[in-house]
């Protein structure tokens, strides 16, 4: 009984502990010094703002361009799917539905190679030249990926809920390890 009780409170002390070093602040906060770089006035954006927005829309503008790959993979499952007598209609549809928005979409993404390859206001390795060509530059990519993402109008995501809801549905079998 002694030992059940050492245990019990061993156990209840360890949680105390551990509750009350979560509730310890895990970021430190400090003031700007004398010395320190004024902030920029609010609505002006910085250069290295810029540099990270432009590199983000490079990352997106590059995942684009692999939308017909992504394409041709899900086909290929879905077809393999379907020859191990699985249900794919739901897959199929959605992958259709995307495919299509797509092709009506690529144009768009076809027309962003030309600020991408011109990158005004940037130089080759991302760092603002100009940025108030930088944030035309910025701006016109936005507009850009706002087109294409009103012309897919939520294919993507609805394609995206549809395989995850035929892996529910068809978990892939557990191996057993051989004796």
């Amino acid at each position: 009984m002694m030992i059940k009780t050492f245990f019990t409170k061993t156990i209840l002390f360890a949680l105390v502990a551990v509750l009350g070093l979560a509730s310890l602040p895990v970021f430190s906060v400090s003031a700007a010094g004398l010395d320190d770089p004024t902030p920029p006035a609010q609505g002006q954006i910085t250069n290295e703002r810029l540099e990270r927005v432009w590199a983000r829309e490079l990352r997106i503008y590059n995942r684009l361009g692999r939308v017909d790959q992504v394409i041709d993979r899900v086909q290929k499952l879905i077809d393999h799917a379907q020859a191990n007598g699985k249900d794919v209609s739901a897959v199929q549809s959605a992958l259709d539905a995307f495919e299509a928005a797509w092709k009506d979409a690529k144009p768009t993404y076809e027309s962003t190679k030309g600020l991408v390859n011109s990158h005004q206001g940037f130089d080759d390795a991302g760092k603002v030249t100009d940025p108030a060509k930088a944030l035309e530059t910025v701006k016109a990519m936005r507009d850009k990926f706002q087109e294409i993402k009103t012309t897919m109008k939520g294919t993507g995501k609805a394609l995206y809920e549809a395989i995850k809801a035929f892996r529910e549905a068809n978990p892939r079998p557990t191996q057993t390890p051989a004796p």
